[in-house]
């Protein structure tokens, strides 16, 4: 497991995917390039939409690590 120091921390909590992708959209908008974003996520569907979406936005996601039912996404932005 490799460990990364995150440059900003967005905790989800349950927030739905829908929500939680645009809220993540907005934040990493302000973002410089290669800064590191932890994201927390306690949604299930979150686990399937958060890598199609850093596909699609050409963003990185460097790790996925679950605990229980929390989810902890450790993106990068390009």
């Amino acid at each position: 497991m490799t460990q990364y120091e995150p440059d900003l921390l967005y905790d989800a909590g349950p927030t739905g995917c829908g929500e939680l992708i645009m809220n993540l959209f907005l934040t990493m908008k302000k973002m410089e390039i290669g800064q590191i974003i932890e994201v927390i996520s306690y949604d299930p569907g979150a686990r399937e939409d958060l890598p199609a979406w850093c596909r699609m936005q050409k963003h990185t996601l460097l790790e996925r690590r679950d605990e229980g039912s929390t989810c902890y996404y450790f993106i990068k932005k390009n």
